[in-house]
């Protein structure tokens, strides 16, 4: 989504509340404030009343510079424990009523006597009133990714934004730069006191830190974009799989056969970082089995599935073939990648009636890659030697 499509319009209130924008980064110093106030500028220059609800500037010349520029909002003083602090003034930006507000430090959390707890449910108050809020955080705080980046920083996130509030974004926008860059603004005393650099190069900003954090936040903002596609009616208009993101799908009926099968997609999930999914097609009647009441052979691709942490789908056959009934599920996940055993060996009469799913496939694939997997006769399932790829002999016994 475009910056003039998510936020430059002229109406004080809208009436499904404020438009929001965050920009995203992997760590303190990737240039998330500069470029919120550089778009505020912009904005300004279109004729978008714009204030400055609240945004540190860190003892850095140029966002000191733009800040000097923009209508900044008073900050509203709490006294606690004897001590003042300054937080977001909420009263008086609802009372300013700007088109566009830009608030730093999206987790911050609030003093005690604060209106809120948090800054993101003063956003929240603000957005609520038909206010732009254009925001910014670092990844770590994501609620979704939280708990890997505190295993990649080694402490625990303590300030978390929720997944519903993101969710209520009309844009997240990655400012990008690579780890040497980051290491090398704090060396230069643009991210923290010359006293505090070291330490700091040692811990969060280690270069395997950065690194990882940097994938966490390309892989959040890709997934949100992947979303928005899918959401929106152009998505109608494009043929075969969209957005940035592989999909694996594993087609699995026998439960001797499935176990590779999905451990196959599971090793390609795991390799592309993607989402893997596992299908069994059954007869139309047999949608209507209870979970306790499917047989032993769904039953036990649904534990396979679970095993792996994949998303287990059975998709009634209704009337269409087994190869229409899979290539319409891997439609509706967007699957980029199917994995699928050949016919299973003296099973013609089956597949004149329900016809032959891989060669459906063969020819009805156009946008979604097939890997056809083959086995042995009687196949010694702990023996990763039996297992053939799609050059297999016309004599495997396989099946899906």
């Amino acid at each position: 989504m475009s910056e003039d499509a998510s936020l430059n319009h002229k109406a004080a209130y809208h009436p499904r509340g404020g438009r929001l924008k965050i920009f995203v980064g992997a760590a303190p110093g990737v240039g998330k404030t500069y470029t919120m106030l550089r778009q505020a500028h912009d904005l300004r220059t279109q004729g978008v009343d714009v204030v400055v609800g609240y945004c540190e500037i860190h003892n850095r010349a140029e966002t000191r510079a733009l800040l000097a520029d923009l209508e900044v909002v008073p900050r509203h003083t709490v006294d606690f424990h004897g001590r003042k602090f300054e937080e977001l003034n909420l009263n008086a930006i609802l009372a300013r009523r700007p088109e566009l507000v830009v608030i730093d430090e999206l987790a911050h959390t609030n003093v005690p006597g604060s209106r809120n707890q948090k800054r993101y449910i003063d956003v929240e108050e603000i957005l609520d009133h038909g206010i732009d809020v254009m925001t910014a955080v670092n990844i770590q705080h994501f609620e979704t990714v939280a708990e890997e980046a505190a295993q990649i920083i080694g402490t625990p996130v303590r300030e978390i934004i929720p997944e519903t509030f993101l969710d209520r974004a009309d844009e997240l926008e990655l400012i990008d730069v690579t780890p040497e860059t980051i290491r090398r603004r704090m060396l230069d005393g643009l991210i923290y006191p010359p006293e505090k650099v070291p330490s700091a190069l040692d811990h969060y900003f280690r270069y395997e830190n950065l690194a990882s954090l940097r994938e966490l936040a390309l892989r959040e903002v890709a997934e949100d974009v992947d979303q928005r596609l899918q959401e929106s009616h152009e998505r109608q208009k494009i043929e075969g799989p969209v957005g940035a993101r592989e999909n694996v799908m594993v087609c699995a009926s026998y439960p001797d056969r499935a176990a590779h099968l999905i451990h196959i997609g599971a090793r390609m999930s795991d390799r592309m970082k993607t989402d893997l999914i596992v299908v069994t097609v059954v007869n139309q009647f047999e949608s209507d089995w209870s979970a306790k009441e499917e047989p032993a052979m769904v039953a036990q691709c649904r534990q396979l599935a679970e095993q792996h942490h994949a998303r287990f789908v059975m998709e009634p056959l209704r009337d269409r073939s087994i190869g229409e009934a899979i290539l319409d599920v891997a439609k509706q996940y967007n699957v980029t990648q199917i994995v699928i055993g050949q016919p299973r060996h003296g099973s013609k009469w089956r597949r004149l009636v329900t016809g032959d799913p891989v060669s459906y496939l063969l020819r009805n694939l156009r946008f979604i890659d097939l890997r056809i997997v083959g086995w042995r006769e009687r196949p010694r399932w702990n023996d990763p030697g039996n297992l053939v790829d799609s050059g297999a002999s016309r004599h495997e016994e396989t099946s899906f």
